[in-house]
């Protein structure tokens, strides 16, 4: 059994190169192998977004606070709120984050394959993020 006490791993920025705006990561566990998953409390501030990306095994997210946004590629978006949880296929390009004027926290959980949980693409434009919205 191994306990991550709250505060023992620093919290570190979004990197520029796969997010825009104010993006928080606090690391939450990782497990060594040969468990695959990994996890992390993620907070947007206003108008933060990640970019375009896809993850090999999929990926959950569970809303904590706040309202956010999410996209699957070819969709429209949709508004997401505090208690949600949204599955990504294994593939599936997509981005989420924040509204924008409301900040957003979630937790990612994906799994990684040869190492890798993720695979990033481009930037969201802002055209694309003020793009039509879900009914």
């Amino acid at each position: 059994m191994e306990i991550k006490r709250c505060g023992s791993q620093p919290s570190g920025k979004g990197p520029v190169d796969y997010f825009t705006g104010t993006v928080r990561i606090d690391p939450l566990f990782s497990p060594p192998s040969p468990a695959r998953v990994a996890m992390a409390l993620v907070t947007f501030e206003p108008g933060a977004r990640t970019a375009w990306h896809t993850h090999p095994l999929g990926q959950t997210l569970i809303i904590t606070a706040g309202c956010g946004m999410v996209q699957r590629e070819g969709n429209p978006i949709e508004h997401i709120h505090a208690g949600d949880v949204v599955w990504f296929a294994p593939g599936e390009r997509h981005w989420h984050g924040a509204t924008p004027s409301t900040a957003m926290s979630h937790i990612a959980i994906q799994e990684k394959l040869d190492g890798s949980p993720v695979n990033w693409m481009e930037k969201v434009t802002d055209e694309q993020y003020a793009g039509p919205i879900a009914p």
